[in-house]
């Protein structure tokens, strides 16, 4: 078990399986399944990215450095959200971007959720935590990987 803190962008308590990804969540290719063809598990559609491709994302703890790709991504967030097709949280070793920030904090505010979002965990995190580990995220950003 090991503990690591980061900021919260949107807060919130869950505990979730993990998800890893080492390269960037490109958010449009990865949701577009969940967002355009009525995949209710949101199985990751980027080929392009072999550590989450063809699996489910919903309701996992997505751990991730960075989001990539185009503009839409924080609306694609929030879609995903709001057609609860969303990951549990989602967990960040670097600083998140702008657009995926807009996308989650607009989802907790406008939906009412609780997709708690940590950003700034460290590159240890993502060398520590694996697929299927149990994640647990703490309202003050504190997240526990076991």
């Amino acid at each position: 078990m090991k503990t690591f803190k980061g900021r919260v962008v949107s807060k919130g308590t869950v505990t979730a399986p993990a998800l890893v990804s080492h390269g960037g969540l490109n958010t449009l290719a990865s949701f577009q399944k969940a967002l355009q063809f009525g995949d209710k598990n949101a199985t990751c559609g980027d080929q392009n990215n072999p550590d989450l491709y063809g699996k489910q994302m919903k309701g996992k703890a997505l751990c991730l450095p960075r989001t990539i790709g185009s503009t839409t991504g924080g609306l694609v967030l929030y879609c995903a959200t709001s057609m609860e097709r969303n990951p549990a949280c989602m967990l960040f070793s670097e600083p998140i971007d702008s657009l995926a920030a807009a996308g989650a904090i607009l989802a907790d505010v406008w939906l009412d959720t609780n997709m708690p979002v940590v950003d700034s965990l460290g590159e240890e995190f993502l060398e520590f935590v694996k697929d299927d580990m149990k994640v647990t995220v703490a309202e003050d950003g504190t997240v526990t990987v076991e």
